[in-house]
Order: C-alpha cells, then sequence, then structure tokens
C-alpha cells in the first residue's frame, strides 16, 4: 500500500489554518514540525507555541487528486504558497521495526542498559538490562535529561531503597532503580498514558510488583529515600516545597529537565531543605543532586 505525502512550509500563513484545510480536503493524517531547528523548551502553562518556521506534512490516499488539491489551496492561501506544495510517495512498511532500527541498545555509566525488546549487547559481568518500549511516554534515554539521571543511579545504586519518579513517563528511571536494587519505587505521572506506560514496561522487565503508579493528587503522604523528578525548571520550582518533603532527613534529591541557565533558580528554591554538590551537565542540560538536611518536616 502507499500514499501521498505533501508537505508545505506555513510561511506567514498560520499553521494551524493550513492543518484545517488539509484535513476539511481529505487527509489521513497531519503534522507540524520545525523546519529550522528552533527549539521550544518550555511553554508557558496552558499554551501550545509553534516554531517560527512550520512545515506541515499531510497524508492522503494514493487516488487524491492533486491537480485539484492544489487549485484549492492556491484559491484559499494563494498561488504563491501553492506552488511550494510538494508531493512524494510514501510506501508502506513496518513502522514498529524501523523505530526499533533507529533505537539502538545504549549504555549509562558502566553497568545500566537501555534495550529495544529483542536487542542485547554483547555479554559482560554485571550488566543490568532494561527491555523498554516507550509507547505514547516520554523517556527512552536518548535525551540528555534522561541520560544524565540514568547515569547518576548506575553510580549510586539505591540498594534496598524506596524511590519516588515524579514525572516517571515510561517509567525508565523507576525501572532502573528497581533492577539496580531498589526494594520499592512509586512513579508519578499527570498524564494517565504514561501510567500505563510504566506499568507495562515494568511487566516487561518482571519489576510490576515492586513499582506502584499514581496521578499527583493520588500520591500518599510519606518519605522516600530518593526522589527523582525529571521533569522541566519550572514545574520544579513551583513544587519545591511539595517535593522538598518527599524525601527522609539524609535522603537524596536528584533534579533534571534543567537547562544551565535556569539551575541556579532551580537550585536556589530547594537551598532551605537540601545541600547541593556539583551539577552534571550534557548538551547543555544539567542535572542537580543534593542530600537533603534534618530539618521540620514539610508535609
Amino acid at each position: 500500500m502507499t500514499w501521498q505525502q505533501l508537505t508545505l512550509e506555513a510561511g506567514d500563513v498560520e499553521p494551524e489554518r493550513l492543518s484545517s484545510f488539509f484535513e476539511e480536503h481529505g487527509a489521513l493524517s497531519v503534522t507540524l514540525v520545525d523546519a529550522a531547528d528552533q527549539p521550544l523548551y518550555e511553554p508557558d502553562p496552558g499554551t501550545t507555541p509553534l516554531w517560527a518556521t512550520t512545515r506541515i506534512t499531510a497524508l492522503f490516499d494514493q487516488g487524491v487528486d492533486l491537480a485539484a488539491l492544489r487549485d484549492a489551496l492556491a484559491a484559499r492561501f494563494g498561488a504563491a504558497l501553492a506552488a511550494q506544495l510538494s508531493a512524494s510517495t510514501l510506501d508502506d512498511q513496518d513502522w514498529e521495526r524501523a523505530w526499533l532500527d533507529q533505537f539502538q541498545p545504549m549504555r549509562f555509566g558502566d553497568h545500566l542498559w537501555i534495550c529495544p525488546a529483542g536487542q542485547r549487547p554483547e555479554a559482560a559481568p554485571g550488566q543490568v538490562l532494561i527491555d523498554l518500549d516507550p509507547g505514547l511516554a516520554f523517556g527512552t534515554g536518548t535525551h540528555p535529561t534522561t541520560a544524565l539521571c540514568l547515569a547518576w543511579l548506575d553510580r549510586h545504586r539505591p540498594q534496598g531503597l524506596e524511590v519516588l519518579d515524579y514525572g516517571c513517563g515510561s517509567g525508565v528511571l523507576a525501572i532502573a532503580a528497581l533492577k539496580l536494587g531498589a526494594a520499592a519505587a512509586v512513579g508519578v505521572d499527570i498524564d494517565p498514558q504514561a501510567l500505563w506506560a510504566s506499568a507495562e514496561n515494568a511487566a516487561r522487565n518482571q519489576v510490576d510488583g515492586r513499582l506502584v503508579t499514581h496521578l499527583p493528587d493520588a500520591l500518599p503522604e510519606r518519605h522516600y529515600d530518593v526522589l527523582l523528578a525529571n521533569i522541566l525548571a519550572n514545574p520544579l520550582i513551583a513544587l519545591a516545597p511539595k517535593l522538598a518533603g518527599r524525601v527522609r532527613p539524609g535522603g537524596r534529591l536528584v533534579l533534571s529537565g534543567i537547562l544551565a541557565a535556569q539551575a541556579e533558580a532551580v537550585q536556589q528554591a530547594y537551598t532551605a531543605w537540601y545541600d547541593f554538590s556539583a551539577p552534571a551537565e550534557q548538551d547543555g542540560w544539567v542535572r542537580l543532586q543534593a542530600i537533603r538536611r534534618p530539618a521540620a518536616d514539610t508535609l
């Protein structure tokens, strides 16, 4: 089976208008992507910003009348924009297999590996392997923020400890903690899909009996030995009073999802309760780590 894939840069036209146009004319899917490598690190709450230059890709059945579609596009948005519309044929393939081909086993620290299903690195003593299918949830280890946390876990094995993974995504950090010796782990996320993905990945790694997941409002009021929060700087700052009290005195806090320019502000939000060590940085992203001082409880 084949499809027609139409591509167009939005220029001065609102991308949402073009997306609606293609949907009205029978597009099977419409995708908006960055056309100029412009990062959008952290949008304001309630906003869905797009890039300054957005590329629209619309997928149609092979039998679509391209000439008629181009004429309709010109009538609504102008001939100059319609002239830029490009078309190509997209052949069917095993999309899951194509994705897995791009996702190879990755090592973090000395012993921890993240592996797509069915793939294994060469055997070596002491390896800890995690089978991972991120599904619709964030967190494969390919992003520096996740990689920094996985490397920390490999170096600071939570043997026998209780771990809270706040913003668990695919569950990769909680699962890594369990496979590195943690006694129990709790995953928290605002997205129910992430909780489902975490549970599925935990079962895949035979640690589902030791991983519990919650939406934030359902998290029991209790303390943990290690808290990992790989989210973003603004939520980390806003959540500081709540997260600070989740760690036992002497326990460890690991924060990630922070750009280098944001690290000082995030650290400042937690200094009333924590002593920080030197941050770690990778590709402009920072991991902060700290130990909880004995202090009054903040729960």
